[in-house]
């Protein structure tokens, strides 16, 4: 069984059918999710949140100053983070925001020690606003505070998806599903798991990734006991 566990969220799962913005519904079916998962573990679990439902830098930013686009998307993900957190609190898990940029209204500033107190009491810790700095990506900001904190692992959550595929599973009926890999066969076959940076970042420390399909019945529970889910990526 895991101690402590970053989760890593798109934001399209706030935005359900729609694919664009918060959708109260769509949070709460992702809050009851995660509760029901927790319930009776002692699991210490740490989300990050992407922001893609609201904005992304490269798309929406087109002609932008590409610094001025990713802060931009990096308060989405605070909107995010702060929508999930309502979602999480009336599904019953007590749950602290922080942010990497300061916006004391309506989070707490992202100090290391303190989201691991938050977690050694029992609280979710959402992070939000990236890594503070541009050019990073909600994938990097998941595996820098993964290693922070001390998680023994990365679950990276997707919507219909079960695991790491060698081609499209939704546009080739071939596709032949990974159940483990490699850090290094990730990066050398270009495989969409996560960037390049935060990959070869999970890769210098040593520090897994479970790749798997969130709304697939008991997933996220089994995950959270140790049990083998999805596509294993360790070295």
């Amino acid at each position: 069984m895991f101690k402590r566990v970053l989760l890593k969220l798109s934001g399209e799962f706030l935005a359900g059918e729609s694919g664009f913005g918060i959708h109260p519904e769509a949070a709460s079916a992702l809050a009851e999710r995660i509760a029901e998962a927790r319930a009776g573990t002692d699991v210490e679990l740490a989300i990050v949140i992407g922001g893609g439902n609201l904005w992304r830098g490269a798309r929406n930013g087109k002609g932008m100053d590409a610094a001025t686009a990713d802060y931009i998307g990096m308060l989405g993900t605070v909107m995010n983070a702060m929508a999930l957190q309502d979602a999480m609190e009336r599904a019953g898990q007590p749950t602290r925001v922080m942010s990497a940029i300061q916006m004391q209204a309506v989070a707490e500033p992202y100090i290391r020690r303190r989201a691991m107190r938050h977690l050694e009491k029992g609280r979710v810790v959402i992070f939000g606003g990236g890594n503070g700095a541009p050019f990073f990506t909600t994938d990097t900001t998941s595996t820098l505070r993964a290693l922070e904190i001390g998680a023994e692992v990365v679950l990276m959550a997707k919507n219909q998806v079960d695991g790491v595929y060698d081609k499209d599973p939704r546009k080739h009926a071939d596709a032949r599903r990974f159940d483990q890999l490699t850090h290094q066969e990730v990066v050398e076959q270009r495989l969409e798991v996560m960037d390049a940076t935060a990959i070869t970042l999970c890769m210098d420390k040593g520090l897994p990734i479970v790749v798997f399909d969130l709304f697939g019945e008991g997933n996220l529970a089994r995950l959270f006991r140790g049990e083998r889910v999805g596509t294993l990526i360790r070295s």
